[in-house]
């Protein structure tokens, strides 16, 4: 078995490590999973750092967040799962690895299709559907907008949005990314000028006039303000990211005098297990059919576990898309 061990906070090279040791025999009531593709986020650059705000988890501590198995070999006294069975790494256990023993009692099945898009369901593809059905709330009819476009989330976030009949304004900063948004239903592109009084022009605009009834922002800095000044009075914007690196802002008179709010995004939700195991397999087939893609920037095997982080760190037309981890290439 290999698997990638942080043992520190500091830089990758220095405090991250690939273990390896026999593979594990599954015991009663486990399994044994072979990990086909596991993703990269930017979370996991700020684990090994520890930024703030990432030192939640302790050191030493296995690595990777999310991805896709299939069962290899099975123990006693489990029923109703197979090997060759395919199934979403159980979180905690560290998706950077290429092989584990873990209780059939964990195990969600995954549905059939490219790896490397069912390893981002259960990150990505949760973040979308919580942004969408409980942050903004947004009815069939209703306009959104968000920055940070073609992101893997933003990308989910504008098919899910057409799938309920929401209609979406989407902010990218390269003029290249419209093509890329138009096939998955965005209503409206719009290149950012980097004005917020320009931007809301051009959303109302492109919206005519419609009230933008909640802004989605994973950028941060000044692009918050951008996302406040396009929604209508006493509109929200909800942030989950800080592409960035710094805080949100928001003018004066836009939280004074427009009554626009401004709150965070987390993953935690009142659904019980049986309702998010439904929300994950809904999502799975989803991405499964296709109607749920993400752009995947490169793929590495865990020797190459270090090319893979300094891409991961990489942004803009160096980074475009996701980082898909391999292991057992």
């Amino acid at each position: 078995m290999r698997a990638m061990r942080q043992n520190e906070f500091g830089l990758a090279a220095d405090v991250v490590e690939l273990v390896e040791s026999p593979d594990p025999k599954p015991a009663e009531g486990e399994v044994l999973i072979r990990i086909e593709a596991a993703a990269m986020h930017l979370a996991d650059v700020k684990f090994v750092s520890g930024a703030y705000g990432f030192r939640f988890f302790g050191v030493p501590r296995w690595m990777g967040e999310e991805g896709v198995a299939r069962i290899e070999s099975i123990g006693g006294g489990v029923e109703n799962w197979q090997v060759g069975d395919r199934v979403f790494v159980p979180r905690g256990i560290g998706a950077f690895r290429d092989c584990a023993c873990v209780a059939a009692t964990d195990l969600m099945r995954a549905p059939e299709g490219d790896a490397d898009q069912l390893a981002l369901t259960m990150v990505n593809g949760l973040t979308a559907f919580l942004l969408l059905e409980d942050y903004t709330r947004a009815q069939p009819g209703e306009w959104i907008i968000q920055n940070g476009a073609n992101s893997s989330c933003g990308r989910y976030l504008v098919a899910l949005a057409r799938m309920k009949g929401v209609k979406t304004v989407s902010i990218v900063r390269r003029p290249e990314l419209i093509e890329e948004l138009r096939p998955l239903g965005a209503d409206v592109i719009l290149v950012d000028s980097g004005d917020p009084d320009d931007m809301a022009q051009q959303v109302s605009e492109a919206t005519g006039g419609a009230p933008v009834v909640a802004g989605i922002d994973c950028v941060a800095g000044p692009a918050t303000v951008t996302v406040a000044r396009c929604v209508a009075q006493s509109g929200r914007v909800i942030n989950y990211g800080f592409m960035t690196g710094e805080p949100c802002q928001m003018a004066f008179h836009d939280l004074f005098l427009r009554e626009v709010t401004l709150e965070g995004m987390n993953m935690k939700h009142g659904y019980s297990p049986e309702e998010l195991s439904g929300i994950y397999q809904r999502l799975a087939d989803l991405i499964a059919s296709g109607d749920l893609r993400a752009a995947i920037a490169g793929t590495y095997s865990l020797d190459r576990f270090l090319d893979a982080y300094a891409h991961q760190q990489q942004t803009g037309v160096d980074r475009q898309g996701k980082i898909i981890i391999r292991p057992n290439d």
